[in-house]
Parts: C-alpha cells; structure tokens; sequence
C-alpha cells in the first residue's frame, strides 16, 4: 500500500497542513484532547508519513484546542478497558514515541494549553519545544494520584532533559509547573506569549528546512542514538553517519556554495525538479 503524503492524511483526532517544506500537525480530540489507541495510531499513521514524504523537512507538534494541548491518556479508558489492552496502548505509545526520536525528520512541539501526564510525553518526545507562557497552564506527570507511574516513556524521557532528582520529585508528588517553571527546569526551550508561540515555532522550522535535510536528520540520530551507546560505539555510529555524508550531492553543494560565496540551495539539491507532496 503507498503511503499518503503527509498533507493529504485523511484523520479523524488530527489535522495536517505543509507550508514552505514545514509540516503542521495537530491534536483535535475535544474537550482536552485527551489520547487513546485510535488516537496513537493515527499519530503512528503521521509520523510514518512524514519518514516518507521528502517535502516536509520539518514538523510543528500542537493542537487545534487553545486550552490543552493534551491532558495525556484518557482516564475512562482505564475503567473500561482491561489492564491488558491499556496496557498494549501504553507499549504503542512507546513505540510511537521512539519513531518520533528516531525519524531523521526535526519535530517541535508547541504547547499551548494544559500540557499533563502522557501529553507531557508526546512533547517530550519532540526534538524541541515551545510553550506559551499562560501562567494558567498546568504541566506536570500526575500519574502518581491513580497509582500509577508515568507510563508512556515520561519515567525515561524526563530525567533525560533535567536533573535526575526534580524529574523523580514531579512524578513522586505529582506537582504542577507553571509553564516559566518547567522552562526554567529544561523541560521546554522556549517561552513566548501565547499569540506568538506558534510564529517562533515556525520560523524556526523554517531555518531548519533550509539546511541539508539529510544532514540534519544524521545530527539527529547520532545525537538520540550516540547517547544511548558507549562512547567508543557512539564516535563510531558518529563516523559512519558522517561518511554517507562526505562526497554526497549536499555536500558537494555546501562545500561549492562556501567557495563560491553564495548561500547553498539544499532544497534544490535534494528535491529536484520533482517534489512529492509539496504544496508549491
């Protein structure tokens, strides 16, 4: 079966847009945008499409809702469902979550809303993220007022971006966090008024979508993937992604554009004459 162009994804709990190479995705599951397994495998379907479609070189992560971006998991499916089947709901997530860290395609998130448990973790996922500055906003991992644990990746994600102890002290407690709180902790990039959030975002996927797609998906990976490795291993992964650089058509371009004193045209390099899915 051919995948679908990232724009052209027909999805009941998202919507897709693509403007300038920059790929647009949002959460639309009212009232608070709360997730269950159909949700996470039409995002499974999204993040799919865009490891396929060479015109979105970039990709914003928000919602359609402008008071959550996601409340996480959806707690009616916790009584309703049995342990097994949310619990295989869970894994998928997870397995979603590591598509996303590992597609060599840029994902910002842009949190503007309440931003709660497994919502938290989608973000978490994103290479970047953005949030709005609301001080009505909530962000924290709850999970420990159901008894439960942060379920979808957060009890590994989070402790990856800020310190070890204040990540296991938000879960323990169940805290909230301002969204100046939480960016003051690591856990997002920037901060912005929440009319502006989305223009930053974009214009920095923008300048992301100028660079060297594949260059900048292999700086991805070897960054995701080299952490988790011995450092022996991670300078060799860091090598051989480096190699399938070297002599490429990019390369080549960067190298000629440096000389020539001109701004390269990666765009032009690596789509061609031809470019499946763009809106241009």
């Amino acid at each position: 079966m051919q995948l679908r162009p990232f724009s052209e994804l027909d999805l009941e709990y998202f919507t897709t847009e693509v403007t300038d190479h920059v790929g647009t995705l949002r959460l639309d599951r009212p009232p608070a945008n709360a997730h269950d397994i159909n949700v996470l495998l039409e995002l499974q379907r999204a993040v799919e499409a865009v490891r396929f479609d060479e015109s979105v070189r970039a990709v914003l992560f928000g919602s359609s809702n402008d008071k959550f971006f996601s409340t996480g998991f959806d707690i009616k499916v916790l009584q309703e469902k049995s342990g097994r089947q949310v619990g295989y709901a869970s894994q998928t997530s997870k397995e979603i979550i590591m598509k996303m860290r590992t597609t060599d395609t840029i994902f910002i998130a842009m949190v503007n809303g309440h931003c709660m448990g497994g919502g938290l973790e989608l973000a978490l996922a994103c290479d970047f993220r953005y949030v709005g500055n609301d001080e009505s906003y909530n962000i924290g991992m709850p999970e420990i007022h159901l008894g439960l644990i942060a379920g979808e990746a957060g009890t590994q994600l989070l402790p990856r971006y800020i310190d070890r102890s204040e990540a296991l002290e938000m879960m323990l407690t169940g805290e909230t966090l301002t969204p100046e709180e939480a960016t003051e902790k690591g856990i997002f990039d920037e901060i912005h008024p929440p009319d502006e959030i989305e223009d930053a975002a974009f214009e920095f996927a923008e300048l992301i979508a100028s660079k060297a797609s594949v260059a900048v998906g292999n700086n991805k990976l070897a960054v995701n993937e080299g952490l988790e490795m011995p450092l022996s291993d991670a300078l060799a992964h860091e090598r051989e992604l480096q190699n399938r650089l070297l002599g490429s058509d990019v390369a080549k371009e960067g190298v000629d554009a440096f000389l020539d004193d001109r701004e390269p045209d990666f765009l032009g390099v690596e789509l061609g004459d031809e470019e499946p899915g763009s809106d241009e």
